[in-house]
């Protein structure tokens, strides 16, 4: 299956920092995506750009052992060097066509929106040449992950339901505080597709957390 096939069929996405502090990041990412996590994004402020690409060839790795998806943020230069099949973006990182100039037209590239204009622009983004991939839409709950951004509430996950049409739609993700204890509530509001944290990241059992979510997925 290609790339391009595999995000549209994503629907738990997960997001990790390095885990410097328990030196598991490879044993981690293995564990989740045997899971049933679809993609893995290494968000990670704290590192430098040569360990991030270091870390990036595990994730590959385990990615590639699992059939499963990878993906840098932000930095389009440490996407292309790495050979990344996903990328993603928010407002305001590099722009959309600038990103493609490093990637080319067979990566997947998202965005973050937090409006409703927003989230009109990623779709009418995604019928331009070379466009937009999928969009995330949040944060729905604050997180501490995203420190300053106020929340965005279950009415923009309604607007993103409401206003994703075509054959097939583009792909978005609800993302921001989701976890077990609140995402029935975003599956009731329309969210199809989660990004998760602290939900998998904190999980003693990392594996058995991604299976527990996308039940609650399977249930809608």
């Amino acid at each position: 299956m290609t790339e391009q096939a595999l995000h549209t069929s994503a629907r738990l996405y997960l997001c990790t920092d390095a885990r410097t502090d328990r030196g598991d990041f490879e044993d981690f990412v293995d564990a989740a995506y045997a899971g049933g996590v679809d993609i893995i994004q290494l968000r990670d402020k704290g590192i430098e750009a040569a360990e991030e690409l270091e870390l990036l060839e595990v994730l590959e790795a385990a990615a590639r052992r699992h059939g499963r998806l990878w993906s840098v943020n932000d930095r389009a230069d440490i996407a292309s060097l790495a050979g990344a099949p996903v990328l993603h973006i928010g407002q305001k990182d590099l722009p959309l066509a600038s990103a493609r100039k490093f990637l080319g037209d067979d990566a997947v590239i998202g965005l973050s929106t937090h409006s409703p204009e927003q989230i009109d622009a990623a779709i009418a983004a995604s019928a331009r040449p070379g466009g937009l991939d999928y969009f995330c839409v949040g944060p729905v709950w604050a997180t501490p992950t995203k420190p300053g951004r106020a929340a965005v509430g279950l009415g923009l996950i309604r607007y993103a339901a409401a206003g994703t049409v075509g054959s097939p739609p583009l792909p978005w993700f609800a993302i921001g505080g989701i976890d077990m204890g609140n995402v029935e509530q975003v599956v009731a509001a329309g969210a199809r597709r989660i990004v998760v944290v602290r939900a998998i990241t904190d999980a003693d059992d990392p594996a058995g957390a991604a299976k527990s979510l996308l039940e609650a997925l399977d249930a809608a």
